[in-house]
């Protein structure tokens, strides 16, 4: 992968974060500030330390990407997020804690659907590929068996690791959202073959 190549993806997650961040917005009733998005490959094992690091202080959902490509979406929100949110949406003063109940849940799930599917949507667009979001589910038990669809103990497949960090801003403070992206080896090399073979700018490129 060429430094262009990277700065395309980049750009071309830039996008569809947008879209993302806008839809979170409407719905947490404040500014979104959005990060540039970290692009990273990695083995297995760095991936789940990573995911293992904030799913100990956040309430995860994740929703799967199906279709041409085969990925994985995890949004963690923090207890002042959940807090926040409950306050907002469902009219509930709770405490600052992921410990959350049957109501939260359905609301982070929803939330993780509207996000996941402006996302997922625009990079459809954009690379003219059949994909979707499966519905969102909070994982139960150790998160590395709700990834292992990506994992895989051939040494040359290592799953491509985009690493995203939105911020979510009230007046004097502001929050972290992590939603990660994951997308397997072989979707890697489909998203750089339509790089490779098409102009953004004019359509598709001679051969």
């Amino acid at each position: 992968m060429t430094e262009l190549e990277r700065d395309i993806i980049r750009e071309i997650l830039n996008i569809g974060l947008a879209r993302a961040a806008d839809s979170f917005a409407t719905i947490a009733q404040e500014k979104v500030l959005l990060e540039v998005p970290n692009l990273d490959i990695m083995p297995g094992h760095n991936m789940l330390d990573k995911v293992h690091e904030y799913s100990g202080t956040h309430a995860v959902i994740q929703s799967d990407i199906r279709g041409d490509f085969n990925g994985t979406t995890l949004m963690f929100f923090s207890g002042q997020h959940v807090q926040r949110l409950s306050r907002v949406c469902l009219r509930m003063s709770v405490p600052e804690s992921v410990q959350i109940d049957e109501m939260q849940e359905s609301l982070l799930l929803e939330i993780s659907n509207i996000i996941t599917g402006a996302l997922v949507t625009q990079l459809a667009n954009i690379l003219k590929a059949k994909i979707y979001g499966a519905p969102p589910v909070a994982p139960r038990g150790d998160i590395a068996d709700s990834l292992r669809s990506l994992m895989t103990h051939e040494a040359m497949v290592q799953p491509l690791i985009f690493s995203v960090i939105t911020q979510f801003s009230d007046k004097e403070n502001s929050v972290e959202l992590p939603l990660m992206l994951f997308f397997d080896r072989t979707t890697f090399e489909k998203i750089l073959e339509i790089i490779r073979t098409y102009d953004f700018l004019g359509g598709a490129q001679n051969s």
